[in-house]
């Protein structure tokens, strides 16, 4: 029987510290989401062993004994935190579930992943990135409505009702908030008016582009200017539609760019690719996230039960894509 190997950090194990956001730990995982995973993969007939945090792997490198790591950890501090397990796995010659130390920091930098879809023209929203309030008196060529994010966070963290702004003083107040709240430079980003949908996506070759999931918010499929924030997720106010409510041809155009978008960055296993639809039909890519929640309240449980698999199948295919290309069989 092989032995799985599982990476993880707990909300627990944040440590929140003087001027933090109320979301600090906001990517972290209950441990009834480490029960329920641990539990998938022994349904699939492995062994499980928790390794917990990269400290934690770190101690216990030398003596691992582990076929392969299935790895969803955050990591804890800075715009490289998600590609420390995975490298300290890769110096080890350790096999592990998900993609490389390489993506997982280029896609937590949202700047850095938009330079990648702009060169491969995957279309995305206009943007530009300030370090202070003072930068933006050089910053003419954009229009209103914008929003403001956090360059190297996820899980909707510092996205609130504030975050989309329409004159230069609220611009300049949020760019405020989230260089001193965050500790990190501003994304601004035009904003797209329309639909919201994600994309999850597993396997290498071939890799499965898996239903899309619609956005409803307050009871409402057309957002026009409502978005995902921080606060919804953990609301009612917030449902994911499976399957989208589309037409066949947005369908194509969603799936087709979902599919460039995890290829662009050398995404390994399984990713989710975030979208906004505007008026007109058009789709831009927000995001990539190829460490995607896989807490039974997110997406891949939902397209799992809509494809005609259960949850404990969709973390095996996970788990047996990632042995499939280590060759691990």
């Amino acid at each position: 029987m092989k032995i799985v190997g599982l990476t993880y950090d707990l909300k627990s194990d944040y440590q929140f510290k003087e001027g933090d956001p109320a979301d600090a730990n906001a990517e972290f995982d209950h441990p009834s989401t480490i029960d329920v995973i641990a539990s998938a993969i022994e349904s699939n007939g492995f062994k499980v062993e928790r390794i917990g945090n990269a400290g934690n792997l770190l101690e216990k490198l030398s003596s691992l004994k582990v076929d392969i790591v299935f790895n969803i950890s955050e990591g804890l501090t800075g715009r490289n935190r998600e590609s420390q397990v995975p490298i300290l796995l890769e110096m080890a010659g350790i096999p592990f579930v998900g993609s490389d130390a390489l993506t997982l920091g280029l896609t937590l930098d949202k700047v850095m992943a938009k330079k990648i879809f702009i060169a491969e023209k995957i279309p995305t929203p206009k943007f530009f990135e300030v370090s202070s309030v003072s930068e933006l008196a050089n910053i003419n060529h954009h229009k209103f409505p914008l929003i403001v994010k956090p360059r190297f966070e996820g899980s909707s963290k510092g996205l609130s009702e504030s975050s989309r702004v329409e004159t230069r003083e609220e611009l300049a107040k949020q760019v405020e908030y989230i260089v001193t709240a965050y500790k990190q430079p501003a994304l601004v980003e035009e904003f797209i008016s329309g639909q919201e949908f994600t994309v999850a996506l597993a396997g290498n070759d071939p890799v499965e582009v898996l239903p899309a999931v619609q956005i409803k918010i307050d009871g409402k499929l057309k957002l026009n200017d409502k978005f995902y924030t921080f606060a919804r997720i953990t609301s009612d106010r917030l449902e994911y539609i499976c399957p989208a409510k589309i037409s066949q041809d947005l369908k194509k155009k969603i799936d087709e760019l979902a599919l460039r978008t995890y290829k662009s960055v050398d995404c390994c296993d399984f990713g989710r690719v975030d979208f906004r639809v505007d008026s007109e039909g058009k789709p831009y890519v927000l995001e990539i996230n190829p460490l995607p929640s896989l807490s039974t309240e997110d997406v891949f449980k939902l397209v799992a039960e809509h494809t005609g698999i259960t949850y404990e199948q969709m973390i095996g295919k996970i788990l047996n894509s990632a042995i499939k290309r280590h060759n691990l069989n």
